[in-house]
């Protein structure tokens, strides 16, 4: 287990707000001070625009905004900076890759593929492309217990030795898969690795995009092992600021691919006949960014390297697993924790249902007693629909929760039995 009250102390909000039972961090992590003064420090020291300023300070916040770029493929295991693409958040990201490259290869009868348990930022947009092409949409469901249909019918999923099935998903006229890599309800870890391999076995020239804004902020992520063809994250799950997010991809496709907007920065040159454009990077970085936070963020990979990815992976089991059988010892089966039930195969993500209390209601009152919960569909309406609930309950841990903060929402679940009873 990790030090939780040596960690509370570089995070100034449990200074200002100490009996904070922060349990939002799917949503967004809180920042460490690192990260906070580091912000501060360009806009107080350096504050000029990147790349066109012939004077010291723009050269500084240069300097540092590259060196982000650097530390971010190095922290994703990529060789490359030039395969990191700064967004504002996943979402962006995502839409960049459907925009500049799905137009250009979905034709009509082809096929793009996604799961039910995607974030509708990895939904919607290959939804509405597919309408516009003429291509056929397919999802793919989940069993009862949270896991994608695509496991061999004898295998155990908990088995390392596990077999994929990807027949009657995955065909020669499939060209996008998108996934998740953790599940932003069930908290479900696909082996993207693994189903990488088995698609691209089908499909050789398949382009797969994992969305792994869980993923990045709690384990070790290394693009080149996973397979895929592009990686999404944003900044603020993993402690960095908000506006910023990150697209990985391999270099050969977006050197291929169209901008995603146009104007400063992004041009080579500029004619009356035509205007032709940078490459990756700076091809997808239109106009000037948010240069304090991409300078900020390499302080929260920083922080995160600190602690350790693997530290916090085991953190994060551990909480997770006291959690989910803390609850069911004082609940029985009036708490309903939707995914898997084993704690090593999802993240330090538990969404759940309480007896026929309305998760809104939950939230409300568990407020009261400064407990932080997210309540609603966390903006995965095809899966809730999936699961037959309109919305669910969701406690998510991070490094600085304990099991006091386990304890105190089991009291404020006490409380809202009490007052809805």
């Amino acid at each position: 287990m990790l030090n939780i009250n040596q960690i509370k102390k570089d995070f100034p909000i449990f200074s200002s707000d100490p009996t904070l039972v922060y349990l939002d961090s799917t949503a967004t992590s809180l920042k460490p001070r690192s990260v906070i003064e580091k912000m501060t420090e360009y806009y107080s020291k350096y504050s000029a625009n990147v790349f066109r300023g012939i004077y010291k300070i723009s050269e500084k916040a240069t300097e540092e905004y590259e060196e982000t770029r650097k530390i971010t493929a190095e922290f994703i295991g990529s060789s490359n900076p030039d395969e990191v693409i700064f967004t504002r958040n996943a979402t962006e990201s995502l839409n960049l890759v459907a925009y500049s490259l799905g137009r250009l290869i979905i034709e009509e009868d082809d096929e793009v593929v996604v799961s039910i348990m995607d974030h509708h930022s990895n939904f919607v947009p290959w939804q509405q492309l597919a309408a516009e092409n003429g291509a056929t949409f397919k999802v793919i469901d989940i069993t009862d217990e949270g896991y994608l249909q695509i496991f061999h019918k004898e295998s155990r999923i908990q088995n390392s030795e596990f077999r994929i099935d990807l027949t009657g998903i995955i065909s020669k006229r499939t060209k996008i898969l998108a996934l998740p890599y953790i599940s932003n309800v069930l908290g479900t870890i696909n082996p993207i690795k693994k189903i990488v391999e088995a698609a691209k076995k089908i499909n050789p020239s398949l382009i797969v995009v994992a969305d792994a804004a869980q993923a990045v902020p709690h384990k070790e992520i290394n693009v080149k092992e996973i397979g895929a063809d592009f990686v999404a994250f944003s900044s603020h799950k993993m402690l960095g600021p908000t506006g910023i997010g990150v697209l990985w991809g391999r270099y050969e496709l977006l050197d291929r691919m169209t901008p995603f907007q146009y104007g400063g920065e992004m041009i080579d040159e500029v004619r009356i006949e035509s205007t032709t454009f940078k490459h990756p990077p700076h091809k997808f970085e239109a106009g000037t960014p948010h240069i304090a936070g991409v300078i900020a963020l390499k302080e929260a990979m920083r922080y995160l390297q600190q602690i350790g990815m693997k530290n916090i992976r085991d953190h994060e089991k551990a909480i997770t697993g006291y959690a989910m059988e803390t609850l069911k010892k004082t609940f029985g089966e009036k708490i309903q924790v939707v995914g898997p039930q084993d704690a090593k195969s999802r993240c330090g993500i538990m969404a759940f249902t309480f007896g026929s209390y309305h998760p809104h209601d939950i939230a409300q009152i568990l407020d009261e007693d400064n407990i932080a919960i997210r309540a609603g569909h966390h903006c995965a309406m095809p899966l809730h629909k999936r699961l037959q609930l309109s919305a669910t309950a969701r406690a998510s841990f991070y490094l600085y929760n304990g099991e006091e903060d386990v304890e105190k929402l089991v009291e404020g679940l006490r409380k809202v039995e009490k007052i809805l009873k």
